[in-house]
């Protein structure tokens, strides 16, 4: 049997850390080369994509791309994590919070917005995991960074918790914008159940169940290792520059070429041969797949 090698979406299940269900994989596909393109927190479930085989030479691509969550939040109390998982520090009164200061604190935070991690995160701070400075006491500053929030819809309030669902760039925290919202109504709140429904294209309809991936079916559930790459503008090439490339020489980029950073090239079978970027006025090959 050939060796397994693509992408995979797994709906991963509560409690589970992401490396957890990587080991999994490794097991099922009885290979070591095996890793996931963005960390889902314990608490939370959802799509979890992985790489298997020569296809976790692509993760890097998956990474940054926009994500999609469902969401709850528990009003009136603050935990040191943000989530259920941590202890509650704080507790203040939520029967104030209407629909209408609903609106106005989630407008807040709708478009570009400067987030803060959370102090318990796998962001390093000289090297060191920001969970595991917290857990030994220690109170890291960490900057805030540029994310943008491009849907965040109320889809439901029974007090004291609410459901968003939200639409994000890549490195956003969902428990940092759970926890401000608690802040910036007055009230505090943390996470109560986190869900990933989306990654790029890649949806909860695409996503299996890691209960019920086997190694006889796990062939069947891995998408192409192009598949990571379709969001990337293609370019196409006649066969002798594909053979130049195949051999690590660079291109001169025309005027008709796509303007972009990244562009994949695929072979006469539809095939991933590589990714080029763009050097000034040349193709240099990134990654490329003989």
């Amino acid at each position: 049997m050939s060796a397994i090698s693509g992408i995979l979406a797994v709906d991963k299940p509560i409690a589970l850390t992401s490396h957890d269900v990587v080991n999994q994989l490794r097991r099922l596909s009885g290979t070591r080369r095996v890793g996931h393109a963005g960390t889902l927190d314990p608490l939370a479930t959802g799509v979890l994509l992985l790489g298997i085989g020569r296809a976790t030479r692509l993760l890097e691509y998956l990474s940054g791309l926009p994500k999609t969550y469902e969401t709850a939040v528990r009003l009136g109390q603050t935990t040191d994590t943000y989530d259920a998982e941590g202890e509650i520090v704080a507790e203040r009164p939520f029967t104030h919070i209407t629909s209408a200061l609903l609106d106005a604190a989630l407008e807040q935070f709708r478009g570009p917005i400067q987030q803060k991690p959370p102090r318990y995160s796998a962001i390093k701070k000289d090297g060191q995991p920001l969970y595991k400075l917290a857990r030994q006491g220690k109170d890291v500053d960490v900057p805030a960074r540029d994310v943008t929030i491009d849907e965040l819809t109320l889809l439901a309030w029974n007090p004291p918790e609410l459901s968003l669902r939200v639409a994000c760039s890549s490195g956003t925290y969902i428990r940092s914008l759970g926890h401000d919202l608690g802040e910036a109504l007055g009230c505090g709140g943390y996470l109560t159940a986190l869900r990933r429904t989306a990654v790029g294209d890649f949806t909860l309809d695409q996503a299996v169940p890691l209960a019920d991936l086997t190694a006889g079916n796990l062939p069947a559930h891995v998408q192409a290792p192009e598949s990571a790459v379709a969001h990337l503008p293609r370019l196409d090439l006649p066969v002798s520059e594909m053979d130049r490339l195949l051999l690590g020489q660079r291109l001169a980029r025309e005027t008709h070429h796509a303007l972009h950073s990244l562009v994949r090239v695929m072979n006469g079978n539809g095939r991933l041969l590589g990714i080029l970027r763009a050097e000034s006025d040349y193709w240099q090959p990134h990654k490329m797949f003989p």
